[in-house]
């Protein structure tokens, strides 16, 4: 099985995408080829992490020329947002998420995996044993999205819009995690969907709101659409994840205390950039796992 990689990325994680691209060098086995995703002016920074099994993608090769960024006037320039005739002004994480549909129609693989850059690889790892025979292990935690933060029921609303669903599904499934795998025949067959049934194209639908969940709108679409085909659900997450900086206490020895709770199915921990774990820590924690 032949997969793509891709991570959407910015030049505030930097640093944080670098320490990725450490650990998939060091831990990630099999036919696959990294892909960075990122905005046109990030793209002169992030050629220092190209490499044999790795390729720097501008958003410039993937979106439509309407849909471009320039300075955010409110941040004084130290942030950007995107600009379109078909939308609200969109933030960063639109765009990332954007980019990452887009890449369906951009690579030739069977598998796209999505690695946000905070994550860190922990034990080798085989993209191919996500597959069993011709199914795909996709993400899914069961009903999940009633318990987790507000913004999940709009992103399964505005899922259900652009499919031609219901707005509130029964269960509302959560999809969303920081390391999520795709079928690529799915994923193309998904935007083909999107632009048979709104009459658009898919991104300009898919920014009719800026309520995006790219994972959503996949996992509905699998569910829903598909009725699972292709695919097999599968609640456990391949990285353990600190989502929250309240969860442990921002020291040595909370992080610590994370890493004790590492699975043996765990393949990655993820730290969210806002938790203030310094990245030195996350590198000696992550390379320190025995692996399985």
């Amino acid at each position: 099985m032949k997969t793509a990689v891709m991570t959407s990325s910015y030049a505030g994680d930097f640093d944080r995408c670098a320490l990725l691209c450490e650990s998939m060098d060091r831990f990630m086995r099999g036919n696959w080829r990294h892909h960075i995703l990122v905005e046109r002016n990030d793209v002169a920074l992030f050629r220092k992490l190209e490499g044999p099994n790795r390729r720097v993608v501008s958003e410039a090769e993937l979106f439509p020329a309407w849909l471009r960024s320039i300075p955010d006037p409110f941040s004084l320039g130290r942030r950007r947002v995107w600009l379109s005739p078909f939308s609200a002004p969109l933030r960063g994480w639109h765009a990332q998420q954007l980019r990452r549909l887009a890449m369906a129609r951009y690579v030739e693989a069977d598998t796209l995996l999505s690695i946000d850059s905070d994550v860190v690889l922990v034990r080798p790892f085989d993209p191919a044993s996500l597959w069993d025979g011709h199914r795909l292990r996709m993400f899914r935690a069961d009903n999940g999205a009633i318990h987790a933060t507000p913004g999940h029921l709009e992103w399964l609303a505005h899922a259900g819009a652009i499919l031609g669903l219901p707005q509130r599904p029964d269960p509302a499934h959560d999809y969303i995690s920081n390391m999520v795998a795709w079928r690529v025949d799915t994923a193309r067959a998904l935007l083909d969907h999107i632009e048979t049934r709104t009459g658009k194209s898919w991104i300009r639908a898919v920014i009719s709101s800026r309520a995006i969940s790219e994972c959503m709108i996949y996992g509905r679409y699998v569910d829903e659409i598909l009725d699972g085909a292709g695919h097999y659900p599968d609640d456990r997450s391949l990285s353990h994840v600190i989502w929250f900086k309240e969860t442990y206490p921002q020291t040595p020895e909370g992080l610590d205390q994370f890493m004790a709770e590492l699975r043996p199915d765990h393949i990655a921990v993820g730290v969210q950039s806002f938790v203030g774990h310094p990245l030195s820590d996350i590198r000696r924690a992550a390379f320190s796992v025995t692996p399985g």
